[in-house]
């Protein structure tokens, strides 16, 4: 993916706030800064291809805005509601989102993904380092709706968790799941993302 001069400005000037303000405030390790570009940013912003074009994408445990706030900063046809539910990352977030001028486009929810079910459901739910798959699918399938999917952006062990997390997809509504690779060339290792696509028939 090649991104632009702007948005590239854009995700410097989020990579900065990340760097002083996130850590001050305890969102970002010290030790993460010298590998925020490529670990964090970079590895949220090649997952962006994954997501289908002028939809609504909640991501839930949105902690610093990895990946909601780097995907509306490189996919602005998209539409992002932020759920957190520590009020202060939810400060965090609302203020990064004012400081980016994305108040527009990217909306912060607090609550947990549980208490929100019948709220909101959209065509796209991610998450990034939440919890193992087989909790995450039980807290984020009610938020998809039907026909919509689950990006949960995961590592190595994307398989295996997979696998653990079978009969819990199934009950969930869950009627596709793959593995896919993101940002070959860009990013090392690729991002992986686990998408589970809900059946149209669930409710």
């Amino acid at each position: 993916m090649q991104l632009s001069a702007e948005v590239e400005s854009q995700l410097v000037a989020f990579t900065e706030i990340l760097s002083t303000d996130g850590v001050e405030r305890g969102l970002i390790g010290p030790r993460e800064v010298d590998r925020l570009w490529d670990r964090h940013i970079l590895n949220c912003a090649v997952a962006a291809t994954a997501v289908s074009r002028e939809t609504t994408v909640v991501d839930v445990g949105s902690g610093a805005g990895l990946p909601g706030i780097v995907w509306a900063i490189v996919r602005p046809d998209l539409e992002v509601i932020c759920v957190e539910p520590l009020l202060r990352r939810v400060n965090f977030l609302t203020e990064t989102i004012t400081r980016l001028d994305l108040t527009n486009r990217v909306q912060v929810r607090r609550g947990r993904a549980e208490d929100l079910a019948g709220e909101i459901q959209a065509p796209v739910v991610t998450a990034r380092a939440v919890a193992p798959l087989e909790r995450l699918v039980g807290w984020t399938m009610p938020l998809v709706a039907p026909g919509g999917e689950l990006l949960a952006l995961k590592g190595a062990a994307a398989e295996a968790e997979v696998a653990a997390a079978e009969k819990t997809i199934a009950r969930m509504g869950g009627d596709r799941v793959e593995v896919s690779e993101w940002g070959h060339g860009m990013v090392d290792p690729p991002t992986r993302v686990v998408r589970i696509h809900k059946s149209t028939t669930w409710r």
